[in-house]
């Protein structure tokens, strides 16, 4: 039996960004290095980011990918870190001829081994995934391929993440082949209520095959989606060995011990997939000797964050990220003193530092004393940079030259803040926060141009019935990697008070909506589960409410559809998830 230490990279590549993706492999394999492990593994499509989406259809970033792999299999070795053998994700090309219906040029969600200054196998994607947030089928054709390296007397397998939430392919053939050890790079986003559906794979999948397995997972925001980390490597039993932090890099060295020493021949194997096709197993030799017997360093596998916690860290990562990644240096939103403004204001505050927020008041005639005084109050906790604009003047400009009444007249107070916003935006190169959340996206209780105006959107995924329990969950909490110190950032007014948009008299949610723990189940049976009218009904839902809820979001789809990006904590966030046409007469009928 054999050792082997292994560093999983948990890393947070940036789209498009080879190159600084590159330098960021050459100085985590120096850390790996420097620990003295036997291997790297990083995660799916490290070298471009993941999802490309249709990058992949330019032959010239294709080419750029293949060729930033070999230039970094070569920096390796000119810096002295050839000899440490390095697993990495990327985008290729299969050698196919063109055929209608297949991506242009036949992109791959490919992996490759390095070693020596060479690549020396590289393997690709066998199962797609076209589902939820997923598009494979329409970039990447699938590979057929499972190389098997043997690394210090163990025979090591790759595979790439959806290969092993499938049946048959690549993992199907691992136990077969008599692989001692599987590695999946892996791109998987985070949604909550997943339980811990990864754990029981990777224990359910190294079981079958009768080996240790190393799943590495990217963190980091990438435009709606948030990948959360969460590496996981369980021994041949399903027994967990380690385990990654959620939501932050991390560099995960994991000694495994145990593991079978192989004497099979090097060479190229077909095997039945179970799913109809042929595996190609590759099998070659990088060292054959096992290394001498050392202490194992132990290992801890850290408890997962509640779902408040692990909600509350994937928003704050997206913001972060989301302006990192797009050069901003700062952002801006309107602070009404309600809860959902007073939220975002606060995660934003945490993800770049509260110097880096900017936070406009704007009262209006029908602007209440204490929103004002509560807004003050958030910004003399937070520290956040803040100023006031009434818009009472500026909304009377308007209604000299223009008649309006009602929601029209309404509406054009929002969309005077939101005029203010974008002006500042231009002025000073912030970026413009919008504040809603999903029960008012979903039921179109937003006025477009108004509050719905901006370039990130925080809580779009979040119902208003979790915008309260993060916002008691961070006052009572704080986190690994938030800059905002303040105890309780978030005045309690702001929580316990009623919601209202402050656009008439004594306006109140409940005049246009039902109350909000009422319409969150409905809006997740009907959203989230897809359920039908019927079937809400026969859910417990009130059919008059149901007929009136399925109206308001199935007219507001054109709302929705102009709403800026924001993060995905939802199995069904509007944008990337739920797809539906705008121009639409279908209406679900309650009789």
């Amino acid at each position: 039996m054999a050792q082997l230490r292994i560093a999983l990279a948990q890393t947070n590549p940036t789209v498009g960004d080879l190159s600084a993706n590159a330098d960021k492999l050459i100085a985590w394999t120096r850390d790996a290095a420097e620990r003295e492990a036997h291997l790297v593994v990083f995660t799916e499509m490290f070298l471009t980011g993941y999802p490309v989406e249709d990058l992949v259809l330019r032959t010239s970033f294709v080419d750029a990918s293949i060729r930033t792999l070999e230039e970094v299999a070569r920096r390796l070795a000119r810096e002295g870190l050839g000899d440490l053998p390095v697993v990495v994700g990327y985008v290729d090309r299969a050698g196919l001829a063109p055929r209608v219906g297949q991506p242009k040029g036949a992109p791959l969600d490919a992996a490759a081994l390095l070693h020596k200054g060479e690549v020396v196998t590289r393997t690709a994607k066998h199962h797609l995934p076209n589902y939820g947030v997923f598009d494979e089928y329409r970039y990447f054709v699938r590979g057929d391929r499972l190389p098997i390296f043997r690394l210090h007397g163990v025979d090591v397998a790759i595979a790439v993440c959806e290969d092993l939430w499938q049946e048959g392919g690549p993992v199907s053939v691992v136990g077969q082949a008599g692989a001692g050890l599987l590695v999946a790079p892996n791109a998987s986003p985070y949604e909550k209520d997943k339980d811990d559906v990864r754990l029981e794979l990777c224990a359910r999948r190294a079981r079958e095959a009768g080996c240790g397995l190393v799943y590495v997972n990217q963190v980091g925001g990438q435009d709606e989606l948030v990948f959360d980390g969460d590496s996981i490597v369980v021994d041949a039993s399903g027994e967990p060995v380690a385990r990654g932090r959620q939501f932050e890099e991390e560099l995960l060295v994991v000694d495994l011990d145990g593991l079978p020493v192989s004497d099979a021949e090097p060479g190229t194997y077909p095997y039945d997939a179970g799913d109809g096709s042929t595996i190609t197993v590759e099998r070659l030799v990088l060292s054959d000797e096992p290394v001498a017997a050392y202490a194992a360093d132990p290992c801890a596998v850290p408890e997962r964050l509640d779902v408040h916690a692990e909600v509350y860290s994937a928003l704050v990562l997206a913001v972060r990220d989301y302006v990192a990644k797009n050069g901003f240096q700062s952002v801006i939103l309107g602070l009404s003193g309600g809860i959902d403004s007073a939220l975002t204001a606060t995660i934003a505050a945490d993800a770049i530092g509260p110097s880096r927020v900017n936070v406009v008041l704007m009262p209006s005639r029908y602007s209440s004393d204490h929103s004002l005084a509560d807004a003050e109050e958030l910004v003399r906790r937070q520290g956040v940079n803040a100023q006031v604009v009434p818009i009472a003047d500026i909304v009377n400009a308007f209604e000299k030259e223009i008649e309006l009444s009602g929601l029209a007249a309404e509406n054009l107070q929002a969309r005077v803040r939101g005029m203010i916003l974008m002006g500042l935006s231009n002025e000073h190169g912030h970026l413009v926060l919008t504040t809603g959340n999903k029960s008012e996206l979903a039921t179109g209780y937003s006025t477009l141009y108004g509050d719905s105006a901006g370039g990130f959107a925080p809580i779009k995924d979040v119902p208003k019935t979790m915008v309260w329990e993060l916002s008691r969950w961070r006052n009572a909490n704080s986190g690994p990697g938030f800059l905002l110190q303040a105890e309780r950032p978030i005045p309690e007014n702001s929580i316990t008070k009623e919601p209202s948009a402050e656009l008439r008299p004594d306006q109140r949610d409940t005049d246009s909506l039902p109350p909000y723990e009422v319409l969150d189940r409905l809006l997740d049976d009907y959203v989230e589960k897809d359920m039908g009218s019927q079937e809400l009904i026969a859910a417990g839902h009130d059919p008059a409410l149901v007929t009136r809820v399925i109206r308001l979001v199935d007219l507001a789809e054109y709302k929705r559809r102009q709403y800026p990006p924001g993060p995905k904590i939802t199995p069904k966030n509007f944008g990337r998830d739920r797809r539906l046409p705008i121009t639409n007469r279908w209406r679900e009928s309650t009789s």
